[in-house]
Formats: structure tokens, sequence, C-alpha cells
């Protein structure tokens, strides 16, 4: 967990939907129900950062959503030169203290399986595959811009 500086880093996170349900985990530090993710470590880029955080958070494969505008010719993918990578949905700046700050890429995903399998570091006490309606449930304090993201990532997402 690389920071760049110590008053900002720049981080990722996922709303990772299946079967017309979107995942949230209790984070282990903040207390509060968020979609997978982390740092980007300094040899990755933003769509290895996100896909690794969710294997590492939460044991699942993802496909990124690409969004519509996103190119799909090979003609413009060279790896070795260029590489085209999957915008995220959502970007926000915010607070995780007083005096250090996250960006935030916030990406959609889906997943083939809804098996949830916790990393050995990171350990949430609390993992649970949301409906539209558990969203605004009373029983689940989520905060606004979480909500926001997961009813989005529904929308899009769902079948």
């Amino acid at each position: 967990m690389p920071h760049i500086h110590e008053q900002i880093d720049f981080t990722v996170s996922a709303f990772i939907v299946h079967k017309n349900k979107v995942l949230l985990r209790m984070h282990d530090k903040y207390k509060i129900w968020l979609g997978p993710g982390g740092h980007i470590e300094l040899d990755e880029d933003p769509n290895e950062a996100v896909v690794r955080e969710v294997k590492e958070e939460v044991g699942l494969d993802v496909e990124l959503f690409k969004g519509p505008n996103h190119p799909s010719s090979p003609d413009i993918y060279d790896e070795t030169h260029h590489k085209e990578l999957i915008p995220p949905q959502f970007l926000n700046r915010h607070h995780t203290s007083p005096s250090h700050e996250h960006i935030d890429l916030v990406y959609f995903a889906t997943a083939k399986s809804n098996l949830v399998k916790q990393g050995e570091t990171e350990v949430s006490d609390n993992i649970h595959w949301f409906t539209k309606e558990d969203l605004t449930d009373p029983q689940y304090t989520i905060n606004e811009d979480i909500r926001h993201y997961a009813q989005k990532a529904l929308e899009l997402l769902s079948s």
C-alpha cells in the first residue's frame, strides 16, 4: 500500500454486480459500507489495481464495465506502446483524515459468481450482496455517495 504523498493518494473502488445484486463490504478501518478497493500500486495502472484489490478483498474475478464510449478496435491497442484503459464511472476526492485525502477512481464490474472469499489481510466484519431495495433499507447505514454508485451500477449492469 504505497503512499505517493503524505497528504494524498490515488485509490480505486469497485461496485460489482451479480444477478441484480451489488456487493458492498464493511470497511475494517472506517466501519462504513464501501465497494472493494484500495491504493494503486506504483507498478500498476488503475485497471490492474481494481482487479487486484477485488481479488484480494473478496476473492472474485471480475470483468470491468467498459461503457459505451470505450474503443474496442484492436487497431489502436498495442500494449508495448499504448494501452487503452477502461475509464472509471466516477471520480471523487475525499478526506480519510484531517491531513490525508484520496482521489478515488470508481469502477463498475460484473462477476460470474457470488461466492465471496475474504483475503488473509483484508478482512471485513460484514460482506453483503445488496438488492436495489436493500440499499434504502434503514437497517443498513449506507453513505449517500456509496448508495448512489451502487444504484447506478445496478441500473447499468442488472439483467
